[in-house]
């Protein structure tokens, strides 16, 4: 069984810092690549980064240049460092393995002015 645990999130203010985690279990970790979205309120889910098997990245503009997303298939774990924070940036955030259809149950970020 799939299973995505996120963990991390919190209450921040804007320009502070957080660093999700992501421990995923029940398949072969290091043989896919992964992914973070996020959701706010009333919103629909977005991309937000990418990491390859190979530990290529991709970033959504939005977070460009502020996050940063990172693998230890050591850990079967898959982080996203979030740095200099925007209000904006508040929503619940999930972690996903790319071509499978499951979900963790999300870690709530909420950066507050």
């Amino acid at each position: 069984q799939v299973q995505l645990v996120e963990s991390g999130g919190g209450l921040v203010q804007a320009g502070g810092s957080l660093r999700l985690s992501c421990a995923a279990s029940g398949t072969v970790f290091s043989i896919y690549a992964m992914g973070w979205y996020r959701q706010a309120l009333g919103k629909q889910r977005e991309l937000v980064a990418t990491i390859s098997q190979l530990g290529s990245t991709n970033y959504a503009d939005y977070v460009k240049g502020r996050f940063t997303i990172s693998r230890d298939d050591a850990k079967n774990t898959v982080y996203l460092q979030m740095n200099s924070l925007k209000p904006e940036d508040t929503a619940v955030y999930y972690c996903k393995y790319l071509g499978r259809p499951e979900w963790g149950q999300g870690t709530q970020v909420t950066v507050s002015s």
